[in-house]
């Protein structure tokens, strides 16, 4: 087990962890275990948010907040998903990639969508719906293709199926729901896992937050 933080490092208090919820959460909880935390509590936590351990507090986040409350200090450091960090652009430390929770960006359209090249040749420009603006212009843009950012919230497959967009840049496990919906991949942009990251200073200063890289990087390649 992991020495507890009081009396040690930034604070002298407990190190602080931001877990993300939903996808990623049981395989953070198991990768944090595995390191040697206690993580008594966090497994059910009912409406709780923050989850107090011997070891340490945990922030428990929608996934997109991990990178934000990491890179102002608000957690030690946290576990979120490369895509989420990407998209976030924040000034973060990567330290692990802790291989679960596979996936990749991908394009796609519909399977009977006409030629998209030739289609660009005479427009000048593709429209794209996404939730993950920020990734779909930069692969985009290193292919000097112009792009139309639609920005989506939800269901995203539907925006070529309704007319509001060329193609789609999103995230798929297994492409089911793609095919489902008569969508083709066409392009691989981005695989993602999630990876453990730690603040800038907290990194530097805080022994704690290296030990527990170490501790994560230990079992991430004993579960490869």
């Amino acid at each position: 087990m992991i020495a507890t933080a009081r009396g040690n490092g930034k604070g002298g208090g407990r190190l602080r962890v931001a877990v993300p919820k939903g996808a990623l959460f049981p395989g953070s909880i198991e990768a944090l275990r595995d390191a040697g935390l206690d993580v008594e509590g966090l497994a059910d936590p009912g409406r709780q948010l923050i989850v107090t351990t011997a070891d340490a507090e945990f922030i428990i986040s929608k996934p997109t907040d991990v990178p934000v409350y990491v890179a102002y200090g608000a957690a030690d450091c946290g576990i979120a998903g490369r895509d989420v960090l990407v998209e976030a652009g924040l000034d973060v430390v990567e330290l692990v990639d802790l291989g679960f929770g596979g996936c990749r960006f991908v394009v796609a359209e519909r399977e009977d969508a006409p030629d998209l090249a030739e289609r660009y040749r005479h427009v000048g420009v593709i429209r794209v719906a996404t939730k993950y603006p920020r990734i779909a212009e930069i692969h985009f843009a290193s292919k000097g293709v112009q792009v139309e950012i639609v920005k989506l919230y939800g269901n995203i497959e539907l925006a070529p199926l309704i007319g509001i967009a060329d193609v789609i840049v999103d995230i798929t496990a297994t492409g089911t729901t793609l095919r489902e919906n008569k969508l083709r991949i066409v392009e691989d942009v981005l695989p993602s896992t999630a990876r453990f990251i730690g603040n800038p200073a907290s990194t530097r200063t805080d022994p704690r937050v290296v030990d527990l890289a170490d501790r994560l990087s230990e079992g991430s390649v004993e579960s490869t």
